[in-house]
Parts: structure tokens; C-alpha cells; sequence
């Protein structure tokens, strides 16, 4: 029966089955493809409602104090005589104070006041201490002052130390290396947009944890990197490289595991993660930055970087027009459509974020959008 039907089709047995495969093939292949369509659209939709729960849940149980920029101090005076001996013969203590310090010392009308000013937050604060002890001493000279100076500068390393040990035990993870410690503790007088780093710091460690927790990750790991996260920058100039790059290094020097190493690196994109937890200390970090009342810029900054964004994307080929909007966290790109086609904007749209991230400090994240679009116009008379 078998070799009379296969006469009657003309086909051999291998040859009925390829062709019925076939034809199940086409007929199932672009039902299948919707379905994974589906699929993926809901298990991604699924993803980002879970990673904003994360996210929203985090930030919820987090609370912490809003920042302003500060680049003075003051320092009460028991009488207005005393602006007298601080300015000195002929000037000569004010200015040995500054030469020292580094910092300005502002003498005006205003009563029984002095002010200093200096956007090194830890030489403000060395200066200040130095003031204050001087004032309360009564004696002050040139030898006076740089003696007091120097005494102020070991005492303030030791606050530095405590300084350290203290965000250690706030955000609960196992001891670290001391110089690591010290390092820690110098991001105290340190700030990033009116943002106190070491602060900061404490927030992603905290936001980190919050996350791992949630979603079942190592939260001593998430924890751990993100304190660390900005270490780089306790060193100011000293080295070269950027600070996330510069803060891994330092990390490995003192024996961290590389996870934490991976995960300080990534925090801005620099390496490419290892482990869930560095996706996660990068994402605190953003959160950090940029949740409301995190950091603050002066009005000239804030123009200045407006300006230099839409610059940046004004210097690339066949960009018609770009705005800063939504207080710089996005540009937007229109590019001429004829030259423009839809793979090249995508290209476009990364090297414009990658020339972003080169050449400009912001706070938070920014968001660049190209726009192609083409008008086509008719009249009919």
C-alpha cells in the first residue's frame, strides 16, 4: 500500500518527509516568530516593571539630607578688634595666613565675623580650625600661625581616620585595609556638584544593598563596591587616569576581590561588568546623583554645560539643530534626513553620549535623542 501511494506521488519515502517538514516549517515558522515576538516583549516589559520596583522601593526606604554648594566658612569673633591682629602690621598675618592656608580671608563690615573662602574643602577646613585656634589663643603672628597650622594638620588626619572608620560601621561591611580607611575618610572634604563624596558614597553603599537585597544578590559584595566606588578621587590629581579606573587600581593595591575592582571600574562604563552587583552600584550611583535635591550647580555652570552640549552635537556632520532640554539631562538631535538614515543615527546617537562623557562633568545621566524625520509638501492648485 506504502509503495503504491508513493508511486502515485512520484516521491520517495526521504523525499514525503523533507517536503511534509517543510511545508509544517513554513506554514508554523512566522506563527512561531510572532510568538517569540510576544514573548520577548513580555518578558522585557516584565523586566523593566520589576527593575523601576527595585529602583522605586530603594529610593523609598532611602532618606537622606540635601546638599547645597559651599565654598566659605566663618568664624566668629569675640570682638571686632580682633580683625585688627588678624590682618596684622602692614598686612602681614592676613597674608601669611593665605600663603599657608590657601585659602582667601575676607576681613569686611561685617560684625564680629571673618570669613574664608577657598573651594578646597579640606584646606577651608584646616584654615578654619587654624582661625579658630589662633583667635582663641590671642597670639597671633606669622611664626604663631604656621605653627598652628601644622598642629591642625595632624589633628585634622586624625579626624580623617574617624572620619573613615565611621562609614564603614554606617554602612555595615566587613573591615577594610587602613590606608583604604584613609582614603575613605578624605572624601569627607571632598564635593561633587555641593555633593559631599564621602556622603554620597554611604548613599550608593546604602541603595546598593537595598537593591542586592531585593533581588537576591551578594549584598556584602554591592555594598562593599559601592563605598568604594569613588575612592579614585581621594587622590585627586596625583595620578593619572579617570577616577573610577584609578580607584580599581587602588582597590587591587590593598587586596580587594576582584569583583569589587570590576565593579568600581564599571560604575561609569569604563569596563565591561562581571557580576550583577557592579550593573548594581552603577545603577546606585545614578540614583544617587540623581535623585531630587542630590546636587546642585550654580547658575554659570548650569548655562556652561547647556551651551557645551549642544555644541558637542552641533560639531558632528549633517546635525541640522540640537537643544538641551529637561535642565540638560536630555539633548536632542535633529539631523538633515536625506543624509541620515536609521543606522546611522543610532551611531550617531552613541558617539555623541561617548564625546559627552570625554569631554564634560555633569551630574547624573544624560539622554541624547536623534531625531530624523522627513517632510514631504505638495500643493494642488
Amino acid at each position: 500500500m506504502e509503495n503504491k501511494l508513493y508511486e502515485i506521488a512520484n516521491l520517495t519515502m526521504e523525499e514525503a518527509r523533507e517536503k511534509v517538514l517543510k511545508e509544517a516549517k513554513e506554514k508554523y515558522e512566522l506563527e512561531l516568530a510572532q510568538k517569540y515576538k510576544s514573548l520577548k516583549e513580555e518578558y522585557e516589559e516584565d523586566a523593566k516593571k520589576h527593575a523601576q520596583w527595585v529602583v522605586s522601593i530603594a529610593v523609598q526606604r532611602y532618606a537622606s539630607d540635601v546638599t547645597s554648594e559651599i565654598t566659605t566658612s566663618t568664624v566668629a569673633l569675640p570682638t571686632d578688634d580682633m580683625k585688627g591682629r588678624i590682618i596684622g602690621r602692614e598686612g602681614r598675618n592676613i597674608r601669611a595666613f593665605e600663603k599657608m592656608t590657601g585659602c582667601d580671608l575676607i576681613i569686611d563690615d561685617t560684625p564680629e565675623v571673618v570669613v574664608i573662602s577657598g573651594f578646597n574643602p579640606l584646606r577651608r577646613e584646616i584654615a578654619k580650625r587654624t582661625l579658630e585656634a589662633l583667635v582663641a589663643d590671642g597670639r597671633i603672628h606669622p611664626a604663631r600661625i604656621e605653627e598652628v597650622y601644622e598642629k591642625t594638620k595632624k589633628e585634622l588626619e586624625d579626624i580623617i581616620k574617624e572620619a573613615g572608620k565611621e562609614a564603614v560601621m554606617r554602612v555595615g561591611i566587613k573591615p577594610l585595609h587602613p590606608e583604604l580607611v584613609k582614603l575613605l575618610g578624605r572624601l569627607k572634604f571632598r564635593t561633587s556638584y555641593g555633593q559631599d563624596v564621602l556622603e554620597h558614597s554611604i548613599e550608593v553603599a546604602n541603595f546598593a544593598g537595598l537593591m542586592a537585597a531585593e533581588l537576591g544578590l551578594n549584598v556584602e559584595l554591592a555594598k562593599r563596591a559601592a563605598l568604594l566606588h569613588d575612592i579614585g578621587k581621594a587622590i585627586d590629581h596625583e595620578v593619572e587616569g579617570s577616577h573610577a579606573i584609578v580607584g580599581g587600581q587602588i582597590a587591587k593595591r590593598y587586596n580587594e576581590k576582584l569583583e569589587v575592582v570590576n565593579a568600581i571600574q564599571y560604575h561609569h562604563n569604563e569596563v565591561d561588568p562581571m557580576t550583577p552587583e557592579a550593573v548594581i552600584v552603577g545603577a546606585a550611583d545614578a540614583v544617587s546623583a540623581a535623585r531630587p535635591g542630590a546636587r546642585r550647580e550654580t547658575l554659570e555652570n548650569y548655562i556652561r554645560r547647556i551651551e557645551q552640549l549642544e555644541e558637542i552635537a552641533k560639531g558632528f556632520r549633517h546635525v541640522d539643530k540640537a537643544y538641551a532640554i529637561q535642565a540638560g539631562r536630555e539633548l536632542r538631535v535633529i539631523v538633515q534626513p536625506d543624509k541620515i538614515d536609521d543606522a546611522l543615527a543610532d551611531k550617531l546617537a552613541r558617539d555623541i553620549s561617548a564625546q559627552i562623557e570625554e569631554t564634560m562633568e555633569y551630574p547624573g545621566v544624560i539622554k541624547v535623542t536623534v531625531i530624523r524625520e522627513k517632510r514631504s509638501v505638495a500643493y494642488a492648485s
